[in-house]
């Protein structure tokens, strides 16, 4: 699935996930940007709700990032599921701050029988910086 199909099926996800009552309406600021072929990038404006005690963006809330916008990434994938996470592994380069734009680039290294192998990486939109890089394995195979 490539081009204006990915983006068009990502926008609808990202719709109908954040439209609920449970975790995934957290995420009600990310903007899909581009996707398809098992790829997605998506970016957002790091708001208070987002933050740490500190006043940089939450790691655990990256970690969510991280795990979403790369399950959008394989579902562009053809034939693909959305799996459950074997391992998630987050690598926290530089901070964020309140007001920041971020974007969010995620990729489908390999999608085989059982495991999908993907990446990810969050960077800041004014200077290109990486924020985090992260890799995320998921199980795909029938339970």
């Amino acid at each position: 699935m490539s081009g204006k199909k990915g983006l068009d099926l990502l926008r609808t996800i990202a719709t109908v996930m954040t439209k609920t009552n449970g975790y995934d309406r957290c995420l009600q600021q990310l903007v899909m940007v581009s996707g398809g072929e098992g790829r997605c990038m998506a970016e957002f404006k790091v708001e208070e709700e987002h933050l740490n005690r500190a006043g940089g963006l939450h790691g655990g809330y990256t970690a969510t990032i991280v795990d979403v916008v790369t399950t959008y990434a394989l579902m562009t994938k053809e034939n693909a599921t959305p799996g459950v996470s074997v391992d998630i592994h987050v690598s926290y380069l530089k901070g964020a701050r309140l007001g920041d734009e971020v974007i969010i680039d995620a990729n489908t290294v390999r999608a085989g029988r059982n495991l999908a192998f993907l990446e990810c990486e969050l960077r800041h939109k004014k200077d290109n910086s990486i924020i985090a890089k992260a890799s995320h394995t998921k199980y795909i195979g029938s339970s």
